[in-house]
């Protein structure tokens, strides 16, 4: 037992321990191409057989030793992988492209092992999680998966709405980069918002496709592939979508993430895609970020749990519903039977003149104006965005004093206002060019004037998208999905804007190709709000029934000392 895998049993509050673990590290995997890749193996230190859990990663296997170390305490073969071309497997790193490949080899691999006994789990957050699904269609009849804060499809992550990710792009070269020439020091520049500095200090070269070497100060070889060769390019695209995997004989899955994950809603779509096929898969969603500290933790108990029912057979401590999600603004977990929880009762917010927001139609008004900048850009303040640091909901104060940010306000909620799932919005615009992005975020507004922000969404307009007679935009989306409650007193308020940078890439206001873009013209917006151009918020509203909470809150104020009779008191 090392010091991580106890550290990590206690805090997480894991099943006790039930065998010693042999480790077996640096196995040199030879791919099919013949390229290495650094493999280790932990066993459980018994003579029995056991089901095995493949982790396959790009971050250098280190950082996961603790968590294969308490699986493998706890009866489970435990494979870990670096990833073709990180740490010290050989190749180069072209992210999304070898997993396919890879992975089914690995596989085979594992299935000639003398400890394989046909029972197989694949788990991982983030890029582990991916690199599931690409193999997901080729495991055994006896296999189980937990994909977390992931995706099969990258393709709307890395272009969403047509927009780049640039934040999350520049900030994951970094990590990538650092963990395999110096892990330990980029594990301090993680936390210490060193590479949200960088990120920033990058986001700003032109042209994009050199940004790069301001990051980690070398050409990148994907990094400039991908601007030349991925975008509009569909054939690129359909080699790395693993969406037709997900079929019927999918195995079961446990799907986990956060309201504030850049790819919850991707991960939501993959959920919905197997109930579609007749799945029952768990879902898990709590008020998290990316990398949560909370996420990581309910990742590995939550994965234990599953993995034993699924691989062993052991339900006994799997809860009875399959949805838990977490209500921010009354901080509450709830059980469902799936997601969403049912029909929702639609509330159309409009926008009026004098910065207003309310449930009536507008009046005749002029339309609100503003002037988008790209030399400088409306910046990004918190959210579901990839960062060590400033992720997740924030004060947006700094955001809405800025010129170019509108804000729409109610007044106090007589009644409070419980939101799941995924928020809509016509917006009527115009724009003195016809290459223009619009970022819309609805905040929660608290009686102290806080306005924190709860979900967003972006949407780019080029000089294909369709135009109005009047020449004006009438363009509908959605806002990311989330489960928050307004509470009585409360307000909403809705930001409109056309940018958060550094988070997606700045429209330049040009039709440039993004990555050789240098031409900056800043752009006049105009947000109409008036009977023949009704912009309007659609909120799906939940009224939560008055339920106890769930047992999995109990279980968790009981794990960290609050006595259960003095909870039950108090919420009654």
């Amino acid at each position: 037992m090392s010091l991580q895998s106890l550290y990590l049993a206690y805090i997480d509050n894991l099943p006790p321990r039930l065998n010693g673990v042999k480790k077996n590290r640096n196995i040199a995997l030879t791919m099919d191409d013949g390229i290495i890749l650094m493999t280790d193996h932990f066993a459980p230190r018994t003579k029995e057989k056991h089901p095995t859990i493949l982790m396959r990663l790009p971050y250098g296997r280190r950082g996961f030793g603790g968590i294969a170390e308490a699986y493998a305490e706890r009866g489970f073969n435990v494979v870990l992988q670096a990833c073709r071309g990180t740490e010290k497997s050989g190749g180069e790193f072209d992210p999304l492209v070898n997993e396919r490949a890879d992975g089914l080899t690995t596989l085979a691999w594992i299935k000639e092992q003398p400890w394989y006994d046909g029972r197989l789990g694949l788990s991982g957050p983030s890029y582990l999680g991916y690199a599931q699904w690409a193999i997901c269609d080729a495991l055994p009849p006896i296999a189980a998966m937990a994909t977390k804060v992931t995706s099969a499809d990258f393709r709307s992550v890395v272009f969403p709405s047509g927009a780049f990710h640039l934040g999350l792009w520049l900030s994951w070269l970094q990590v990538i980069d650092g963990l395999r020439e110096r892990p330990l020091k980029m594990a301090a520049t993680m936390f210490s918002g060193g590479v949200e500095r960088t990120t920033a200090k990058a986001s700003m070269v032109l042209p994009l496709v050199e940004a790069d070497i301001a990051a980690v100060g070398k050409v990148v070889p994907f990094w400039r592939r991908w601007f030349k060769e991925s975008i509009g390019n569909d054939v690129f695209w359909e080699a790395i979508d693993h969406r037709h995997r997900l079929t019927a004989a999918t195995p079961p899955v446990h799907f986990m993430s956060g309201w504030y994950d850049f790819m919850v809603d991707q991960l939501l779509s993959d959920y919905q895609r197997l109930v579609d096929v007749g799945h029952q898969p768990y879902l898990t969603v709590g008020t998290w970020t990316h990398i949560s500290d909370e996420l990581q933790r309910d990742n590995l108990r939550e994965t234990l749990l599953w993995m034993r029912a699924k691989l062993l057979g052991d339900s006994a401590d799997l809860r009875e519903k399959p949805v838990r999600i977490h209500i921010s603004g009354v901080d509450e977990w709830r059980d469902y039977d799936a997601f969403p929880p049912g029909p929702a009762t639609p509330q159309t917010w409009h926008l009026h003149s004098a910065g207003l927001l309310a449930p009536s139609p507008p009046s005749p008004g002029e339309p609100d104006r503003y002037v988008y900048d790209p030399a400088d850009p409306t910046p990004n303040i918190g959210g579901a965005m990839f960062a060590f640091t400033g992720a997740g909901p924030v004060d947006n104060a700094s955001r809405e004093s800025r010129a170019d940010v509108l804000s729409y306000t109610s007044g106090p909620l007589g009644a409070p206002l419980t939101i799941i799932g995924q928020t809509s919005v016509t917006l009527h615009a115009r724009a003195s060019l016809p290459n223009a992005d619009f970022f819309l975020r609805l905040c929660d507004v608290a009686p102290n004037g806080v306005s924190t922000n709860i979900c967003d969404g972006l949407i780019r307009v080029t000089q294909t998208t369709p135009v109005e007679a009047d020449g004006t935009w009438r363009l509908a989306f959605t806002l990311h999905a989330t489960a928050h409650a307004f509470l009585v007193g409360h307000r909403l308020r809705l930001q409109v804007s056309s940018g958060a940078h550094p988070r997606y890439a700045r429209n330049l206001g040009t039709d440039e190709p993004i990555g050789t873009a240098t031409t900056l013209v800043a752009n006049e917006i105009q947000i109409f709000h008036d009977p023949k151009h009704p912009t309007a918020i659609v909120l799906p509203d939940y009224r939560l029934q008055a339920a106890l909470f769930s047992p999995y809150l109990d279980r968790r104020l009981s794990n960290h000392g609050f006595p259960i009779g003095l909870w039950e008191l108090a919420r009654q």
